[in-house]
């Protein structure tokens, strides 16, 4: 079929796939709990029959832009491989374990919301994960809310909180990959770029969580959980202050620029020597747990999920998704369709801050209407991409704002996958622990404040306006 014959696409032809993505996710997520991977595939055919009959192209065409679109996000897949085998050597070599255990010192019945909240974040940056924060020592920190008269949605509030600013800050994290990927940004200049609305957003929620929880103080701590935790740890690794030495590496490769892959192997191998070094382990340990994850056997069932995780086989699902979602995105791309969409939303956004507040409000509304985490990622960082290039604005602002809104909002939804998650693992219904969760909700407001008052919105030197890479 000759390009003459195609049509442009209109919003009303875009609004086709994504209305099906929203209903199909929606009822399979919401009703069957199944996971989000074959429902895109059948809006990958609905946007791929609206491609061919309706605006005139080839399935040739498609698979040129699905895969153009799919080798943009290629660098975060690899980076997630690599962080799996981190992930599976850290825990392996004591120093995930040496985190958590140094994590949990600093409990004070007087600080608790404060120390949970701290908690939280020091095991989700050590991890990667706010769902296995969550469902290991978020439970802990519960049952020692309780103990204390503390209701339990003021302490999921303070666990969801602190659990996502560990996973948003992490580079260990999927979703902290995704962003940059989906904006054109790089991994680390992504995660210093986070630090102006992120930071500000713990400082205010900590405050306020200070300010609540000073009521308890006083109380007696009912520690049993905790020390149980932290016996199991020290009976089955070696703690040293030492075993921080490959996260403070790591940092130090963010602050250094080395590119991402490199380091991080580079942190996956010291993970891998220290376990040989402190923790006795051998070759075809360091091996297993890099590819397969660290697998606990303490009998602690509390500590056994929390330390068997990572490797490169864990990351296998992530990817996939990534992959499968990319190909709808390539695909919107390649047809106009989500150019259409943008166009749409951009006759209502004139000036910077407003386009931020689009960006914002579009995350929000994918995690509402998807309920998916990572589609709050892809589908407005590929919708807005070459906006914030047109308007001069650096891409790591973008990524930023991504993550402000999509990130950080979808523990908030009950149907979204992240506050399914949160509501099963911790009990408490996401409307009841959302006005506590304070980071989440301070989070966007601050990206929307930074974007109307232009402070930290970087834009593009001369050099960087050239076309964006389609």
């Amino acid at each position: 079929m000759s390009m003459k014959s195609k049509k442009q696409a209109t919003f009303w032809h875009a609004l086709i796939p994504i209305v099906f993505l929203i209903v199909v996710l929606s009822v399979s997520i919401i009703k069957f709990e199944a996971d989000p991977h074959i429902p895109i595939i059948l809006a990958i055919i609905v946007a791929s029959a609206v491609a061919i009959f309706q605006l005139g192209f080839t399935w040739g065409e498609l698979e040129e832009g699905i895969l153009d679109t799919i080798k943009m996000g290629m660098q975060a897949s690899l980076i997630l491989m690599v962080i799996g085998t981190i992930i599976g050597t850290w825990i392996l070599s004591g120093t995930v374990p040496t985190m958590i255990f140094y994590g949990l010192q600093i409990l004070s019945p007087g600080i608790f919301l404060v120390a949970t909240c701290l908690i939280c974040g020091v095991v989700s940056i050590s991890t990667g994960s706010s769902w296995t924060t969550a469902g290991t020592v978020g439970i802990a920190l519960l049952g020692v809310g309780s103990g204390l008269g503390i209701p339990d949605y003021i302490v999921a509030g303070a666990i969801v909180s602190g659990a996502y600013f560990g996973d948003k800050m992490s580079p260990l994290s999927d979703t902290t990959n995704l962003a940059p990927a989906m904006a054109g940004s790089t991994l680390f200049d992504h995660i210093k770029h986070m630090f102006y609305t992120t930071v500000p957003s713990l400082i205010i929620a900590l405050i306020l969580y200070g300010i609540i929880g000073a009521k308890y103080a006083g109380r007696a701590l009912d520690m049993e959980n905790i020390n149980i935790m932290l016996t199991t740890m020290q009976e089955n690794f070696m703690i040293s202050p030492l075993l921080l030495i490959p996260p403070i590496v790591v940092i130090l490769i963010v602050v250094m620029k080395v590119p991402a892959i490199p380091g991080l192997i580079g942190g996956s191998i010291l993970g891998a020597i220290f376990a040989m070094v402190f923790q006795g382990a051998n070759f075809g340990d360091v091996i297993d747990a890099a590819h397969y994850g660290f697998a606990m056997e303490s009998g602690v069932e509390i500590v056994d999920d929390l330390l068997s995780r990572g490797g490169l086989d864990g990351m296998m699902w992530t990817v996939s998704l990534i992959l499968i979602a990319l190909s709808f995105g390539g695909i919107l791309e390649k047809t106009g369709m989500l150019h259409a969409v943008g166009a749409a939303i951009m006759k209502l956004a004139h000036g910077t801050g407003s386009l931020i507040l689009a960006t914002v409000l579009t995350g929000i509304a994918v995690n509402l209407l998807t309920g998916e985490q990572y589609l709050s990622l892809v589908i407005p960082g590929r919708m807005y991409k070459d906006l914030y290039h047109e308007r001069g604005i650096h891409p790591k602002v973008l990524s930023r704002t991504l993550e402000d809104a999509g990130t950080i909002t979808s523990p908030l939804i009950p149907w979204n996958t992240c506050g399914a998650f949160m509501h099963t693992t911790l009990g408490v219904h996401p409307f009841a622990y959302a006005p506590y969760a304070f980071l989440n909700l301070l989070n966007p407001i601050i990206a929307v404040i930074y974007g109307f008052t232009g402070f930290s919105i970087t834009k593009l030197d001369e050099a960087e306006k050239k076309p964006a890479a389609s």
